[in-house]
């Protein structure tokens, strides 16, 4: 079973950064889709940046590309998300997924929550 454990939540003004974190525990084997999806209060979860490890390539949302950086360490297999440039409309619960395939979703953490504040 994989468990993935998110941190780095908070709460910051508009034009401020956060770093969120999440740890993956488990067997997730070498060739995997890690990524951030949110969701705000009475909307649809949304990706927000993903890593796809068989190709090694990234997937931003075009709402948070140029503010957003998706950072892995495979080692650790712990992935972050910078944020930059945070905007009132960046409000939501922030989830790390992993899955397999085109798909992140097969795993979910908890969720850590970023509000900004205008």
């Amino acid at each position: 079973q994989v468990q993935l454990v998110e941190s780095g939540g908070g709460s910051v003004q508009a034009g401020g950064s956060l770093r969120l974190s999440c740890a993956a525990y488990g067997y997730i084997g070498s060739y995997y889709c890690m990524g951030w999806f949110r969701q705000a209060p009475g909307k649809e979860r949304e990706g927000v940046a993903v890593i796809y490890t068989a190709s090694n390539t990234t997937w931003y949302s075009d709402s948070v590309k140029g503010r957003f950086t998706i950072l892995q360490d495979s080692a650790k297999l712990t992935m972050y998300l910078q944020m930059n440039s945070l905007e009132p409309e960046d409000t939501a619960m922030y989830y790390c997924g992993l899955g397999y395939g085109s798909s992140c979703r097969k795993y979910w953490g908890q969720g850590t929550q970023v509000t900004v504040s205008s």
